[in-house]
């Protein structure tokens, strides 16, 4: 063998042993490593080699495949499809208010943070997406920013409006793709403060999972009232903070604050059945924030902020920061005990707007009195609030729509939809 030669197979020698090392345990060393002996310059190996009849071109050919061959199955050259993507698929998808807010760095009278609050973890399994090394390190600053009451607009008819320019905020370690929920805990008042969670398959309500009872559970100012013209008759709703369907959450006095029902479902729940749909289409988890926006010490709030940012896939799935009105049209609240009265041709069917009915059931979602239009699939005998994403998706022929009352139609064989719980 030439020195000339031998020069450049130690060389390569060398090289090909520095990406053993480079490489570490991993099944592709082996065939550096092969790739290494097969190339060195060695007597021993060589006079091997010949008594296998293999000439030394042919073992330094063979040396360079073998070598090729495990530097593509090593895990250096492995890498993550991560896109920088800005806009907001939510924001194509649906009718978000024109209006819209920006934060001030100012602070609010509800829990500020949540430091001090119970968290809850139901991870039982991690993602099969992207790993956090693909996921955002900060949105929106990554810095929290209450909506300042005096930016909002007077309701004028939306149940809700952008904050921000409809860009959320959080923090890197609140985009992660581990399932949690942290509620914060009551202030002086008893008041819900923020609810902060990644929304993912693991913390979802399990497949058979039944709605549990709530009603025993009464929000600061509770002050139940009914009027005619409310669907379901009642005006307060025990809102959820994070919904159900995102978090299997039931009477937990930590997420459950005194809304009214227009809020309810005219303005919170097509924002959570976004969230919903897109993590069971995807897998994928999302950043959630529910913030009560509290006047003073006013009992009831004033409205809500809901922050939400799609993780795996930096915001491109779900984006938004809105905020909801509390509001009931023809209503007039008293935010300081929640009293209300009628200010149009709605009438009160209770003896005193601010006598709290104890009897009725759980409204969280709806009273089992009063007429309402529900939306019926036919083939699965589900019913459905018209504004439901479920409804969106039942197939024409099995599309049908009924003003009978909840119990009628529950008489009928049909059963109340899980995600808007009619």
């Amino acid at each position: 063998m030439k020195k000339g030669s031998q020069i450049a197979q130690w060389i390569f020698t060398v090289v090909f042993g520095m990406c053993v090392l480079g490489n570490g345990f991993h099944w592709s060393s082996l065939f550096l490593m092969l790739a290494a002996v097969l190339m060195a310059p060695i007597p021993a190996i060589r006079n091997w080699l010949k008594s296998m009849k293999i000439k030394n071109s042919i073992a330094v050919a063979l040396s360079v495949v073998v070598f090729f061959v495990g530097i593509m199955g090593s895990p250096t050259l492995e890498t993550s499809d991560d896109t920088d993507t800005e806009g907001s698929s939510y924001t194509e998808t649906s009718s978000i208010s024109t209006t819209s807010i920006n934060n001030k760095n100012t602070t609010t009278t509800n829990s500020e943070t949540t430091s001090s609050s119970t968290e809850r973890s139901k991870t039982t399994t991690t993602s099969t997406k992207p790993t956090d090394h693909s996921k955002p390190t900060a949105v929106g600053g990554g810095t929290a920013k209450p909506v300042d009451l005096s930016s909002v607009p007077a309701y004028s008819g939306s149940p809700y409006v952008t904050v921000n320019n409809n860009k959320p905020s959080f923090s890197s370690s609140e985009l992660t793709t581990k399932g949690y929920e942290k509620y914060s805990n009551l202030d002086n008042l008893n008041r819900c403060g923020v609810a902060l969670a990644s929304c993912g398959k693991e913390i979802m309500p399990g497949a058979n999972e039944e709605r549990g009872d709530i009603s025993s559970i009464k929000p600061s100012g509770w002050n139940q009232a009914k009027y005619d013209g409310i669907s379901g008759g009642w005006l307060w709703n025990r809102c959820h903070l994070i919904g159900w369907q995102l978090s299997a959450e039931n009477a937990n006095r930590q997420n459950l604050i005194t809304g009214t029902r227009y809020m309810n479902v005219n303005g919170m729940l097509p924002f959570e059945n976004m969230v919903a749909d897109y993590i069971r289409e995807t897998g994928n988890h999302v950043a959630y924030r529910i913030t009560p926006i509290y006047s003073g010490n006013n009992l009831v709030c004033s409205g809500v902020q809901m922050e939400a940012y799609s993780i795996e896939d930096n915001g491109e799935g779900i984006e938004f920061n809105v905020y909801c009105y509390n509001v009931q049209p023809g209503i007039k609240i008293n935010y300081a005990d929640g009293s209300s009265s009628s200010t149009s041709t709605l009438n009160n069917t209770t003896s005193s707007s601010k006598t709290t009915i104890t009897t009725e059931k759980n409204t969280e979602n709806n009273d089992n009195s009063g007429s309402t239009k529900y939306v019926l699939n036919t083939n699965t005998k589900k019913f459905h609030y018209p504004s439901c994403g479920s409804a969106s998706k039942i197939a024409a022929k099995n599309y049908a729509e009924s003003n009978e009352n909840r119990d009628s139609l529950i008489a009928r064989g049909y059963s109340p939809c899980g995600n808007c719980d009619p």
